[in-house]
Order: C-alpha cells, then sequence, then structure tokens
C-alpha cells in the first residue's frame, strides 16, 4: 500500500459502499469485472456496495487504483473517538463461507503477534514493517474469508487490532504518518469486533501520541484525554501507559497542571500492579525507566530541564542496550536537557556518542529528534559565541 494511500472513511458502511458502487458503475465495469481487478469476490465486493459489510482501506484502495479516482473522506480520529466512548457497535456479519478456523490457528496468529512485537524492540522499521503488514493481511483475509466460532472470532479480531497497533506504531516510526493514522483507525474497528475496549484505548492512544508529535496538538490531546477516560476496564499497567501519553499531550499543550496530575496519576497507577494480576502482552515493555523517561520529557517539554536530567540518567543507566533505537532516543533526551540548561559541551558529546545504526534502518523518528537537538546546540552556541 502506497504512503499516499486514503484513510478509511468517517461516513457510514453503506454511504461508503454506495460510493464505491457509483465509482464503478460510471467507469462503465460490471461487480464482475471490479472482482476480477481487484482480486476481491464478487459476493464479498457486492455486499459491501449495498452496506452489508464496512469497507476495509485495501478495498478502497483496489476500487481508487483500478478506477484512478478518490472515493471517501478521511477519517476524523476525533469523532470516532467519541463514537467509541458513546457507541458499541455489533459484531461483524457473519462471513462467507470458506477456509475453517480451529484454535491451533489461532494460537499460532497469537505468537506470531507477540514475536513481532517483541521484535520491534531491536529490528529497525525498514525491516520490520513489511513483516508485520503481511501478517496483518494474513489475518484480515481470515476474519472475511474464514469459517470460525464466536470464541475464535473474538482472537482473531483482537489478532488484527493488535496487528494494527504493531504496523501503526512502526509506520509511525518510519515517518508514514498517514499510513500509520489508517492503521490505527482500522485497529479500533477490529478491537470493537473483538469487544475489547481496552485494545480500542491502545489504538487510539497511540494515535493522540502520533498527533501530539507531528499532528494537531490540541486533537491529540482530546483524544489521550478521552482513551483514559473511556477505558474503564484497563489493568493498571495499561491505565500507567495512556495516562502517560495523555501527560505528554497535555504537555506539548503547555497545559501544566493537567501534566503533573497527569504523572502523578501515572505513578499510582503503576504502583497498583499486582503479580496475580494479569496484563495485556503487549503493555510488557512498560517499566520503571520507560515511565521515568516520559516524565522527563514532559519537564523538557515544560521547560523545566533540570528536572529531567536525573530522570533521564538513571533511565539510561539501568536501560537494555541492545535496544539502539530507544537508547539512542532517550540519548537525544538527555543531550537536549544539557542543551536547555545551558552545558553545551555535554550536550554535544552525548550527540557524538549516539548509534545511529536505526536511522540507518529506517527511524524517521530518531533522526528528526538528532537534528532538532542538534539545531538547539547549533543556536544555543551561536548565542553564546556572539
Amino acid at each position: 500500500m502506497e504512503d499516499e494511500a486514503r484513510l478509511l472513511s468517517s461516513t457510514t458502511g453503506s454511504d461508503l459502499g454506495a460510493q464505491l458502487r457509483s465509482a464503478r458503475q460510471n467507469a462503465g465495469h460490471s461487480l464482475a469485472a471490479m472482482a476480477s481487478m481487484t482480486h476481491f469476490s464478487k459476493s464479498y465486493l457486492g455486499h459491501i456496495e449495498t452496506g452489508l459489510r464496512v469497507p476495509t482501506p485495501d478495498v478502497i484502495e483496489r476500487y481508487e487504483q483500478v478506477l484512478g479516482v478518490a472515493i471517501g473522506t478521511p477519517f476524523d480520529p476525533v469523532r470516532l473517538t467519541h463514537e467509541w466512548l458513546l457507541d458499541r457497535p455489533p459484531l461483524a456479519p457473519q462471513l462467507n463461507p470458506g477456509r475453517r478456523i480451529g484454535g491451533a490457528t489461532l494460537q499460532s496468529l497469537e505468537a506470531r503477534v507477540i514475536e513481532l512485537r517483541h521484535l520491534d524492540d531491536t529490528v529497525g522499521s525498514r525491516t520490520l514493517l513489511p513483516l508485520v503488514r503481511d501478517a496483518l493481511d494474513d489475518a484480515v483475509v481470515l476474519t472475511r474469508e474464514g469459517v470460525y466460532p464466536d470464541r475464535l472470532g473474538v482472537r482473531l479480531f483482537t489478532v488484527v487490532g493488535e496487528l494494527s497497533q504493531l504496523a501503526g506504531w512502526i509506520a509511525s516510526d518510519a515517518g508514514k504518518y498517514q499510513r500509520a493514522q489508517q492503521l490505527y483507525l482500522t485497529g479500533v474497528r477490529a478491537a470493537e469486533d473483538a469487544g475489547d475496549r481496552v485494545l480500542g484505548a491502545q489504538l487510539l492512544s497511540s494515535l493522540a501520541y502520533q498527533m501530539s508529535n507531528v499532528g494537531n496538538r490540541d486533537d491529540g490531546f482530546l483524544i489521550a484525554r478521552s482513551t483514559v477516560s473511556g477505558a474503564h476496564d484497563a489493568t493498571p499497567a495499561v491505565r500507567a501507559l495512556l495516562t502517560e501519553r495523555l501527560a505528554w499531550a497535555a504537555a506539548r499543550c503547555h497545559d501544566v497542571e493537567t501534566t503533573r496530575r497527569a504523572l502523578d496519576a501515572v505513578d499510582d497507577a503503576y504502583e497498583r500492579r499486582s503479580d496475580g494480576a494479569a496484563e495485556p502482552e503487549w503493555v510488557y515493555w512498560l517499566n520503571r525507566n520507560e515511565i521515568d523517561v516520559m516524565a522527563a520529557r514532559c519537564h523538557i517539554q515544560l521547560g523545566i530541564p533540570g528536572e529531567a536530567e536525573p530522570l533521564l540518567r538513571r533511565a539510561l543507566a539501568g536501560y537494555d542496550h541492545s535496544h539502539i533505537r530507544e537508547t539512542a532516543l532517550y540519548q537525544t533526551w538527555l543531550a537536549e536537557s544539557h542543551a536547555r540548561t545551558g552545558d553545551l559541551d555535554a550536550a554535544r558529546a552525548l550527540l557524538d556518542q549516539i548509534d545511529t545504526a536505526s536511522v540507518d534502518e529506517g527511524s524517521v523518528r530518531l533522526k528528526r529528534r538528532i537534528l532538532a537537538v542538534n539545531q538547539l546546540v547549533h543556536r544555543r552556541r551561536g548565542k553564546v559565541e556572539r
């Protein structure tokens, strides 16, 4: 899928289905011909065009490619968040007869999700994103063409939701922001089909984090706040994760009071963890070091870098340095704290030590951070020399 692929429409499935049908008919193609050109079944496209099925992004993209026209309008993330908070859509309609899916297939998919998620710690986005997208495409095909009982359907849609979140996160790291947003919002729909409101909150929170960094900060703040209030059944670690993203969104909007309250709430939620309480596997990476790094970043964003430096030093001292990208990212924040407190030599020395291998592996996020802090040091040194 190209970076410029349009987002899934925010209109209803029947409205968008009608747009797809109209575009096809205007081009003079029969439904059978469209099925042949897009490689979807005629019956599946018929259900989409009549509103019985919700069109997925890959269907919209195929129509656009074949017909040479833009179809639908982009998702409004804020609107979707409020719909998610206020409404619980029913499970997707029964899929067409086809492949029968058993427990062994689901176990294999679930294990693959965990494997790919942990690979993100050490493998660059350029290598990993195609693998995750392939796994996601396979899972989506199963939801569309497979036959399975409800209990396995819940697990299958959960796999799609988790893979969408992972693919979105990696795409965002690679600077493919539109694709990432599409993946996150598609994942929300899968989480709804699975009845997993907490996973939906994780997906929307991930989108809010991206928007706070490179999009509309006010919308990012609104979505982050809504996920915290809407994920009623979140476990302690998940609540800590959602709340620290709220803290970051608030800091990006220079809302000091909300940032401090959220950081306090992160600590409170994290301390409520217990050995006997199960947490989703996707929150495995959240620990005290990660929480300290986020708190430090918020302090820097709010203009109090002196509070950030000890947190970053402690976090980096205990960090697994085989995680090259994250280590480098956290070093850029420590370098920024040095630069903003006036220790430009320490900032420069730290920047020179950063292993930029992750940049070569496609981490636009790291590249942007290194560039931003380098420019900060250069500007401040220029002021000192004048």
